[in-house]
């Protein structure tokens, strides 16, 4: 492809250098505005330097891209509302048989959860769970969060909804979820296997009993150790994750006004019904029950007695716990209130709840079958998304808040950017030098060009690396054969997503697990990024030239 003019080429990569930096570096000095404020600057000046017009930057974005992003987003937060990220993270804990049986149910699950619902937001909510276990059994975090980190890039080359760049690849080359599961789930497995093996030889000491304590005596962040429930008492969701150690908050406290009253723990959970309470008669009495103002009097022997409580006939106090009012409210052992209609209806609303999350996970599984049969995948989330909606019967705002719109906009942004410098001739210049070298009908040329994926993926990101290459790939592909196209996709699709292991800053899902990590309280760790790739590498190499030799056109 010829180059552009002068004036077009300098300037479309002066604004495609500028969303580089950006969306590689989002907290750069001189300009710390993110990435997807990145993305939309290096779209505008696209459109400022007259590299691309308006109508064909608008012309640009990939609306069935945007629609299975936003489709299986909202299947994910329904699916964590369902406890389904729950499950999965009690699944790593369960008769765990040490820290090798850990590790390798780390791989297993980070792999098939990566497929299901893409690498980052496995990554969201089972980062803090694993460094849990870890502190739980006194062993070393950092094998297990690069084992969840590196198998869940690996595990979502699998499925066209595994990751972004995977996505990219199944609307542009129009390859069907089935065979593009067909053609990548071997490589995976056995990535998967060897990754794992890796990992157990480059640790065994470290995991091993004697030794499983070097590094957590040596943290600078303390390691306490952290009980079973605790451990497994974690609610997910793929946005944010809110631990329920303790359910009081200063929210709370302003509502109910108990801060300032010295009977109050803060560290006992607040009772769930106090509907019938009002603000500034909320007091809590030594034995931890929750009482109204007007229920409080003291006795002369400083026994906290209640308005409400009645003598017996044989002089004794008998308080509302042990009996029911006119109006039906009966007072349970543990002190909660409750009527007896409630009490009636917990069993109908427990079923409700079971049957609500059966369906959830129906419908979830239609939609992966339906992707299977070949139905557009686009619309096929979207009408997931919109079945669970109605279902749930509730305002979806709760759910639809916790759908990355960032992550939408940043994608708008990039397709102009990169459709931009498309047209400055660059990539196809570069291309063109290459292809004779890159050709995938010999061993050589699938070798350079999957040199050529892996060191782009790790300099300009793999998304951007799949929207520059792809379609050249796969038109170099097609003169040898329509099997060869196929495969030149499935090949640009695992390399790509391998490549993110080679370093910390090579794939969305490591940087996920190193901030959760770091920023989890009180067991938070430090993946530092040379501990990384000194695993990375060595792994990247050889789990991608392994899985080359199984990726079927």
């Amino acid at each position: 492809m010829p180059l552009a003019s002068t004036p077009k080429v300098v300037l479309g990569t002066i604004a495609f250098a500028i969303f580089w930096v950006l969306a590689v570096f989002p907290a750069v000095p001189f300009l710390p505005i993110g990435r997807t404020a990145g993305s939309l600057l290096g779209a505008m000046l696209m459109v400022l330097f007259e590299v691309i017009t308006p109508n064909a930057a608008h012309a640009a974005i990939d609306l069935p891209i945007l629609g299975l992003l936003f489709g299986t987003m909202v299947v994910s937060a329904y699916l964590e509302r369902a406890d389904m990220f729950v499950y999965l993270g009690k699944m790593l804990s369960w008769k765990s048989r040490g820290a090798k049986d850990l590790l390798c149910r780390i791989c297993l699950i980070s792999a098939i959860s990566s497929a299901i619902f893409t690498n980052d937001t496995t990554c969201v909510v089972l980062t803090e769970f694993v460094l849990k276990i870890a502190r739980q059994q006194n062993l070393p975090p950092h094998p297990f969060l690069l084992a969840l980190a590196s198998s869940a890039n690996i595990g979502s080359s699998a499925t066209p909804i595994g990751n972004p760049q995977n996505l990219v690849i199944a609307v542009q080359s129009k390859i069907s979820f089935g065979s593009f599961l067909v053609g990548v789930f071997p490589a995976m497995i056995l990535g998967i296997v060897v990754n794992a093996a890796m990992l157990l030889c480059m640790y065994w000491k470290v995991l091993s009993d004697e030794k499983k304590d070097i590094e957590a005596s040596q943290a600078p962040i303390e390691s306490q150790v952290v009980t079973e429930e605790d451990a497994v008492a974690h609610r997910f969701t793929p946005t944010r994750m809110t631990h329920l150690k303790s359910e009081t908050s200063p929210e709370w406290d302003d509502v109910l006004n108990i801060s300032q009253s010295p009977l109050v723990d803060k560290n006992v959970n607040i009772v769930e019904a106090l509907e019938h309470r009002t603000e500034g008669e909320i007091y809590k009495s030594p034995n931890g029950v929750l009482r109204t103002s007007w229920e409080i009097n003291k006795s002369p022997n400083g026994v906290l007695r209640t308005s409400r409580e009645i003598k017996s006939p044989n002089g004794a106090f008998r308080t509302s716990r042990d009996f029911k009012s006119p109006n039906g409210t009966i007072q349970s052992p543990n002190g909660r209130l409750n009527t007896s209609d409630e009490k009636d209806d917990l069993p109908k609303k427990k079923w409700k709840r079971i049957l609500w999350k059966i369906c959830v996970y129906l419908i979830t599984v239609g939609m992966l079958v339906s992707l299977l049969f070949g139905l557009n995948m686009s619309w096929t989330a979207i009408a997931a998304a919109l079945a669970l909606v109605v279902l749930d019967f509730k305002d979806a705002s709760p759910c639809l808040d916790k759908v990355s719109y960032s992550l939408l906009v940043f994608f708008c942004g990039m397709f102009m950017t990169i459709d931009g410098f498309n047209r400055t001739g660059i990539p196809g210049a570069f291309w063109d030098a290459l292809e004779p070298y890159a050709r995938i009908d010999h061993v050589g040329g699938i070798a350079i060009l999957s040199i050529i994926i892996l060191i782009l993926s790790n300099f300009a990101s793999n998304v951007p690396t799949v929207l520059l290459l792809g379609s050249r790939v796969a038109l170099s592909a097609a003169t040898i054969s329509p099997s060869s196209e196929k495969k030149a996709w499935l090949i640009l699709a695992w390399v790509s997503t391998v490549a993110g292991n080679l370093s910390l800053l090579g794939s969305a899902a490591n940087l996920i697990v190193c901030e959760q990590a770091r920023r989890a309280q009180p067991f938070g760790y430090n993946l530092s990024f040379w501990r990384h790739f000194v695993f990375g590498f060595p792994s990247t190499v050889i789990v991608t030239a392994i899985g080359l030799t199984l990726i079927r056109g």
